[in-house]
């Protein structure tokens, strides 16, 4: 992407999937699976590096990222899955596998495969006039995901006695952007079977 710092992209995959019943980052979606289909879009969009916290010993998700080509060198074990999402988030800060010249971090979260490409691209651009600042996408008045994290914002999540990536947010001593967006996509997420059937789109 033209004029686009590196970034690197987490994509947190430690989950149950208590409320969709399976595994979510497994289910199908197009030719691929949801895991498949956010490593492909963010590819697309040029990101440094890419790297998937999972669960100890979650031999589905290792089949899959190896049948997907995923390097096991940008996998990131979080031992304590229990304590939720951010954990996994505080997980990859604390990874010293990041490449040096990312200077800024991208939360790509498994209930959003359904996005639009030109909506992450529309993201990315606003970050990137923003440099600095943490950036989300709005819409409905609302801040959603993905966040984008710059350097200092990912270096304050090492030690982060938050509870959850909003309380971090609100607290975080950085200035807050948002890009107005237009993807009613970014409202939606895919935790249910009801979700996963609604917002499937068939190949």
């Amino acid at each position: 992407m033209t004029n686009q710092p590196p970034f690197g992209v987490i994509i947190p995959g430690a989950g149950a999937s208590a409320r969709m019943g399976r595994p979510k980052l497994l289910l199908p979606w197009r030719d691929t699976t949801v895991i498949g289909q956010l490593l492909r879009q963010w590819r697309e969009l040029g990101a440094a590096q890419i790297a998937v916290v999972h669960r100890p010993d979650d031999a589905p998700l290792a089949a899959e990222l190896d049948r997907l080509d995923f390097p096991a060198d940008d996998r990131i074990e979080n031992p304590r899955p229990e304590r939720g999402m951010f954990s996994s988030i505080v997980c990859a800060a604390n990874w010293p596998g990041w490449k040096t010249e990312i200077t800024s971090w991208a939360i790509a979260l498994g209930d959003q495969p359904h996005l639009r490409l030109a909506t992450l691209r529309q993201l990315l651009a606003f970050y990137a006039a923003h440099a600095g600042a943490i950036c989300q996408p709005e819409f409905g008045g609302r801040a959603r995901h993905p966040v984008i994290l710059p350097r200092a914002a990912f270096a304050e999540l090492k030690n982060s006695r938050a509870a959850t990536l909003k309380d971090f947010l609100e607290c975080a001593p950085l200035p807050r952007v948002r890009c107005p967006g237009t993807d009613a996509g970014l409202s939606l997420d895919m935790d249910t079977p009801e979700d996963y059937q609604r917002l499937h789109v068939p190949i």
